[in-house]
């Protein structure tokens, strides 16, 4: 999917909702264990629920890889799935690969050719040779880390350097060396609130992945007052305050509420900017 596409997807569906999928064992309703695969059952009932209201998916690699081979079956069926019933939808794999260029070359050919998926999230600490590799494929995103929105993210990427300028914004300034806002997107917290209005003033056009919005205490209103452009420029992610809302036998009718009622603010959210 391109950014004019996604812009089109966003626009036509009034909301930029991206539901995670960090299917949890020990956290899914109990009746779905007797399920053959118990993962993709909770995943499909999820994606059936919640897809009027988003644009967008993010499976989280952890939540399949902790499960081995059975957990990678899970993924590559919900991958299908999505793709072959919601073609239209955005999928993100929050994998934060990166290596050294060759090993960087085999993930981008992991995700973007035997996957097919639409993005990638990739960790930029290793520098420009990891993350080029994931820029070569036409349509396809990297999603780098930028600021993200767990309590650590105080321990590098805050540092300032003699100049003044943080670890962020010195990744956000490089990287946009290497590819463009047609490639690229960044991953800034919500949690990170006022912090949005310094971020634009460096990536003006890009998208940002927001994570932190429900569980982790973000506030949509104020990421989306500082974060959001003339395209509006944003996919906010939820995970656990949606898919996880009920553990009961209508947890997918729940899940579709909580999304139901994030799509109604954004729609809000874009009528006040004038989208």
């Amino acid at each position: 999917m391109n950014r004019q596409e996604l812009i089109k997807q966003i626009r036509e569906k009034r909301t930029f909702l991206c539901v995670g999928l960090d299917t949890d064992l020990k956290k899914i309703p109990q009746h779905l264990l007797e399920e053959e695969d118990a993962i993709f059952a909770f995943n499909k009932a999820i994606i059936d629920a919640t897809a009027p209201y988003c644009v967008s998916y993010k499976p989280n690699l952890a939540f399949y890889e902790a499960f081995g081979l059975k957990g990678i079956m899970s993924f590559e069926k919900t991958i299908h799935y999505l793709k072959e019933k919601y073609p239209h939808h955005f999928i993100i794999a929050d994998a934060k690969r990166g290596d050294i260029g060759n090993t960087s070359a085999m993930y981008a050919r992991t995700f973007f050719e035997q996957y097919d998926i639409d993005s990638l999230t990739v960790a930029p600490y290793m520098g420009e040779d990891s993350v080029t590799p994931f820029l070569n494929y036409e349509s396809h995103w990297v999603i780098l880390l930028a600021l993200t929105s767990n309590k650590g993210s105080h321990d590098f990427q805050l540092t300032a350097d003699t100049n003044g300028e943080r670890l962020f914004e010195k990744v956000l300034k490089t990287s946009q060396q290497w590819g463009s806002k047609e490639n690229m997107m960044y991953v800034v917290g919500a949690t990170q609130g006022q912090m949005f209005e310094d971020i634009r003033k460096i990536v003006p056009d890009h998208f940002l992945l927001v994570p932190g919005v429900g569980a982790q205490g973000g506030s949509l209103q104020e990421v989306c007052h500082y974060g959001m452009n003339s395209d509006c420029g944003l996919l906010v992610n939820s995970s656990r305050g949606i898919i996880y809302a009920s553990n009961g036998k209508d947890f997918a009718e729940v899940a579709a509420h909580k999304a139901r009622e994030l799509k109604e603010q954004m729609d809000e959210e874009l009528r006040k900017a004038g989208l």
